[in-house]
């Protein structure tokens, strides 16, 4: 009977040990944020982990402790935002206004890069300007699946070919 009543006790403890550990490790944690065609602001005072558009802009006043990323669209970051990790656009631009500061690398494929002086990059700044280099880009991802496609076209023409019916010999009346 003993037993009976310790293991529903420990089973609480057990529960309540996980619910703190849980609460406790999450605890500070700031939260990442992903759209797909809306705008992101982070305001002055907020935090994000990540902030990831795709086909938006993301504007960043707050901090952003990781990575920021627009694909296809802007990124600005203004009044003394900061990112603690790499910022990148892929068929956008990037503006870092005076007092602002990226930790990491910023990049900018098929968009302008404009910096103030003022502003601290603690990485590597790349600038691939224009459109040219999102077609080179976007050529080199689909040249695996071109190669793919004129490969099964090959083996397909060779199989037919292999297997057309031999046309009959058809002997000439001679005069």
């Amino acid at each position: 009977m003993r037993s009976s009543i310790r293991f529903p006790r420990r089973l609480w403890a057990w529960l309540l040990f996980l619910v703190a550990f849980t609460a406790t490790s999450f605890a500070g944690r700031s939260e990442d944020r992903t759209q797909v065609g809306h705008n992101i602001s982070i305001g002055p005072g907020e935090e994000v982990s990540d902030a990831t558009c795709f086909g938006c802009s993301i504007r960043v006043r707050g901090h952003v402790s990781s990575d920021v990323t627009a694909l296809g669209g802007s990124i600005v970051i203004e009044d003394q935002g900061q990112i603690g990790g790499d910022a990148t656009a892929l068929g956008g631009g990037i503006r870092l206004d005076r007092g602002v500061t990226v930790h990491g690398d910023v990049t900018a494929i098929g968009g302008r890069l404009r910096r103030d002086p003022a502003a601290t990059i603690g990485g590597d700044v790349s600038n691939l300007a224009g459109p040219g280099w999102i077609a080179l880009i976007v050529l080199i991802a689909l040249l695996p699946f071109v190669l793919f496609g004129l490969f099964v076209a090959l083996i397909v023409w060779l199989i037919r070919r292999l297997l057309r019916p031999a046309a009959p010999i058809v002997a000439q009346p001679m005069h």
